[in-house]
């Protein structure tokens, strides 16, 4: 859903959604699921408008970076299966993650920390615990193999 969205963010698609007081009011236009939703919902209705060669054809050119980039980071995409398999090669101990939530109910941000060896080593942050996950995931790896 995070790659839909960033690709929506490239298009400003964010300006074009019609949301209601709630959601405009909590920054709905940013939000990572309505914005994944409005490019599916454009992608859509250009496969309707102008047929199935053309859609496939805009969906290459908007998810070409996105797959470059993953092809890129090859096993770095998941950081928490790198750093299973870093921890696990070290011989560093148990890996686990220790998350906490903040914010309204509507609007939750969610920070978890990285802990090898009962040893704090990263923290990350994210609009989901598996995003905060990822991101803690992604630096204790950085520092590990430095």
């Amino acid at each position: 859903m995070r790659a839909l969205a960033d690709i929506a963010r490239t298009l400003e698609l964010g300006k074009y959604i019609r949301l209601g007081k709630g959601e405009e009011v909590t920054n709905g236009r940013d939000k990572n699921s309505l914005l994944g939703d409005a490019l599916e919902a454009l992608i859509g209705a250009i496969y309707i408008d102008c047929g199935f060669e053309t859609a496939s054809s805009v969906v290459q050119r908007l998810i070409k970076s996105t797959l470059e980039d993953a092809m890129a980071k090859g096993a770095g995409l998941d950081g928490k299966t790198a750093l299973q398999e870093l921890v696990a090669s070290l011989g560093k101990g148990t890996l686990e993650y220790v998350v906490t939530e903040s914010g309204p109910d509507h609007d939750k941000s969610f920070t978890a920390t990285a802990v090898v060896g009962g040893v704090e080593i990263a923290q990350g942050e994210g609009k989901s615990k598996r995003e905060a996950e990822q991101a803690a995931a992604r630096s204790a790896y950085e520092k590990l193999s430095a």
